[in-house]
């Protein structure tokens, strides 16, 4: 059975998520599924807006099957993996590059994979319920799916923030930073869902919902200080140690993160400041092929999400002894 649903009318293509019990993270069935209906709509008169939205209240996408990645890695499968990663990629591609609007109503949790098939689209649309985040570096991965073209696009040190230390943003957050467009309250996302199927255009639409109620102004000063200028890892995470207490707490997330995964996300975030996307989902995907094949993924992914104690041991443990070889030959040349 598929983790999709599909529906058409009105001039509106529906996608709906329905994989309840992994948060509709994404995994191989559902790219397989998703891909060439999006490509069958892009050239039907019939679809001229597409709609994805959540079959659950938790989330809208929790990211990929990191899982199941984990697995393929551990029984040395490699081409299960770039198949996964490659698919995954195209699919995040065709959004970026979709003819007609795309609209993805966001009322959970929107992270890692989710933000693939969300934030590369014309119109998303979050609630004060919207978690948003890439929290790779914690499982010994990077931001991917395309994350390092538009993070080092967001305001000034943002996306490094963002990427280093997989902090969390939430409703309308995610508009002040340019990773949603509109907001509505959680309570009216129903009814502008009902309302875009049935037709309605998508302005007058959102001017009939609900503002969503305005979240905690995040601290951009802060990050533009201590994030936002050329510095190399280590330096960053000595400005935060010794920095008031937001940057202190900033420090202990990055102090659970894996050290070469650091590296590599700067280095990323760095180089997809100056590509286009596609140049960005290429190097990705080798980085992906990569690092999957190293002891820190398949650690932080036990860790987090399989045995979940939060007690990885990477290897190496401290950013001082990362091997700077191992995160070109992860990066690459490009």
């Amino acid at each position: 059975m598929s983790s999709i649903m599909t529906s058409v009318a009105n001039g509106v293509g529906e996608i709906v998520l329905n994989r309840p019990k992994a948060l509709n993270a994404l995994d191989q069935a559902m790219i397989d599924d998703m891909t060439p209906v999006l490509r069958d709509w892009a050239d039907d008169p019939a679809v001229e807006t597409v709609l994805v939205t959540s079959g659950i209240d938790r989330a809208f996408c929790a990211g990929g099957d990191i899982r199941a990645i984990r697995e393929a890695a551990l029984a040395g499968d490699d081409a299960a993996i770039t198949r996964y990663f490659s698919s995954e990629y195209k699919l995040d591609q065709l959004i970026a590059n979709y003819p007609k609007p795309y609209i993805a109503l966001i009322d959970g949790a929107a992270m890692g994979g989710g933000l693939g098939i969300s934030v590369h689209g014309e119109v998303r649309v979050v609630t004060e319920k919207a978690l948003i985040a890439m929290p790779e570096t914690a499982i010994g991965f990077f931001p991917d799916i395309g994350s390092t073209y538009f993070l080092p696009r967001l305001p000034v040190g943002v996306g490094m923030w963002l990427g280093l230390t997989g902090a969390r943003i939430r409703g309308t957050q995610a508009v002040d930073v340019g990773l949603a467009t509109h907001s509505v309250s959680s309570a009216s996302v129903g009814d502008l869902a009902a309302a875009i199927r049935a037709g309605t255009p998508l302005g007058e639409a959102l001017s009939a919902a609900e503002p969503a109620p305005p979240a905690e102004d995040l601290p951009l000063r802060a990050v533009a200080d201590y994030f936002g200028g050329d510095n190399p890892v280590p330096a960053i995470v000595g400005g935060l140690r010794g920095g008031d207490e937001w940057a202190k707490a900033m420090a202990e997330l990055i102090d659970n993160c894996s050290p070469t995964s650091l590296f590599v996300t700067a280095e990323m975030i760095a180089r997809g400041a100056q590509s286009s996307l596609d140049e960005c989902f290429d190097r990705e995907l080798h980085a992906a092929e990569q690092i999957t094949a190293t002891p820190d993924f398949a650690e932080g992914v036990r860790a987090v999400l399989v045995d979940k104690d939060r007690d990885p041991s990477f290897s190496p443990a401290s950013i001082d002894d990362v091997d700077p070889a191992v995160v070109r030959r992860i990066v690459g040349d490009s």
